[in-house]
């Protein structure tokens, strides 16, 4: 056996992956479920559209809860234990809010599972990106995504099934179901090793980074990662000149992912559907089926092209794409048609959208920070996600009606939509460093240097 495979067990971070990434199987479930909810608990408890946007958007103040936790408890737990308490905060939301007396109640409990997607959105990827491999940690963080979208179809399924009967309340309960698999999962691989040796277990670390990628490369990354460790990562440091560009490109993401439309296209699809000529719940409901199927489809596209293509040139194709599919969306509305132009114009927005900003920001952001500040730069850049994500949400009803009052249709909201996915190209276009094939003690480094200096490297 060569030396530098010597323990080498490749399985181990294909199977940490994989338990870390049914956390974001659990956030694609929970924030998916309830599109389908939506369309039962409006009548139910005569919701407002302002009502609308608050039940949509209550489990979102939450995820923007989630991670200001997410810093001190994967910081000074680990990265499992907070995944752990993550599925339990999922568990208790799915069944309070299957429960609800009132929309206040189910406000709450919807609030209390997105601080436990808030803190899955953060961890699970950080944990993936802290055990893989340079020349696969694309693939592998994309996986989360990949659970993700396979939540999300699975939620709409479920919500498929279940709304010949208007069973709306097992629709939220069924999220807790995963819930066992996902902390037993947890409590059989083992601990980030870069968490480690910043925990001066550095030998725990040695032997976790042997396993998963043989001896040789196991102590060449173990000497980075030294070279890199110190005393604590300080708040303050997120704002010093170098990384305060890291920061930038973090939280730029991290607004654009929410704002150019598409993802909040997933949280109203079947309303949108209603919108395009499909009036029956379950005829709603079932081309949201179909949409999520090809949700999967585009993220294993993104799977198997991010360590191929790189980061970059996935990110220009997808915005350029979400771009053009938005102004023709909005055409659509303009003209009145409806009907599969629609379906086939959404799927061309969606699946620009999944190579792009969907996986790759929560991959880029996972990479481009410094091992001991990861966690607290991750819960800053995590927080904009969700409060542009929160806002969208909160919005989105009332700015449709709004333009349907005005105009007659919400074609603007999708024009505006596609002028900010244009602004998303530009700021990859000129901004976004390519991180493909780096480590991330080389990543982390770069931003000691001035900012300037620190894009010529990367790109």
């Amino acid at each position: 056996m060569n030396a530098s495979n010597s323990g080498r067990q490749p399985y181990l971070v294909c199977l940490i992956a994989t338990v870390a990434a049914v956390g974001g199987f659990l956030f694609g479930y929970d924030l998916s479920i309830i599109s389908g909810v939506m369309l039962f608990l409006k009548p139910e408890f005569g919701l407002t559209p302002n009502q609308v946007g608050l039940a949509m958007g209550s489990a979102l103040l939450g995820c923007m809860a989630g991670p200001l936790l997410s810093g001190t408890l994967s910081d000074r737990w680990g990265r499992k234990p907070t995944l752990i308490f993550a599925g339990l905060l999922f568990a208790a939301g799915a069944i309070g809010s299957a429960l609800p007396a009132n929309v206040l109640y189910f406000d709450l409990f919807r609030f209390l599972g997105g601080v436990g997607v808030g803190l899955a959105s953060v961890v699970s990827p950080m944990f993936i990106a802290e055990v893989s491999p340079p020349r696969i940690r694309g693939a592998l963080v994309t996986v989360n995504q990949l659970a993700i979208v396979v939540g999300l179809t699975c939620a709409v399924i479920v919500s498929y099934f279940l709304s010949f009967g208007e069973h709306w309340r097992w629709m939220l309960a069924s999220n807790a179901v995963p819930v066992p698999i996902f902390i037993i999962g947890l409590l059989c691989v083992p601990e980030s090793p870069r968490w480690m040796a910043q925990r001066n277990r550095s030998q725990e670390a040695l032997a976790v980074l042997t396993m998963i990628d043989g001896r040789e490369n196991a102590e060449g990354e173990m000497r980075d990662i030294l070279a890199m460790s110190g005393e604590k990562g300080m708040w303050r440091e997120l704002f010093r000149p170098g990384m305060r560009f890291a920061m930038l490109i973090a939280c730029s993401l991290a607004v654009f992912q929410q704002i150019t439309g598409a993802s909040i296209l997933t949280m109203y699809m079947p309303t949108v559907f209603q919108e395009a000529g499909f009036n029956a719940p379950s005829d709603a409901i079932f081309q949201n089926v179909l949409m999520s199927l090809w949700y999967v489809l585009c993220t294993i596209v993104a799977l198997v092209c991010v360590d191929r293509l790189g980061r970059k040139p996935l990110l220009l194709l997808g915005t350029m794409g979400m771009a053009v599919g938005m102004t023709i969306l909005g055409l659509l509305f303009h003209w009145h048609t409806t009907g599969i132009y629609v379906v086939l114009t959404l799927f061309l927005v969606m699946g620009a959208y999944l190579v792009s900003l969907a996986p790759l920001t929560w991959l880029i952001m996972s990479e481009i920070f410094p091992n001991r500040l990861r966690g607290k730069a991750m819960a800053v850049a995590s927080v904009c996600v969700w409060t542009a994500s929160f806002l969208t949400a909160k919005f989105f009803p009332p700015m449709i009606d709004f333009f349907k009052n005005l105009y007659g249709t919400p074609a603007m909201a999708f024009w505006i939509y596609a002028m900010v996915s244009a602004v998303a190209f530009l700021f990859s276009w000129f901004v976004i460093p390519e991180t493909k094939g780096r480590t991330l003690e080389e990543i982390g480094a770069s931003w000691n240097i001035t900012s300037k200096h620190t894009q010529s490297i990367l790109k």
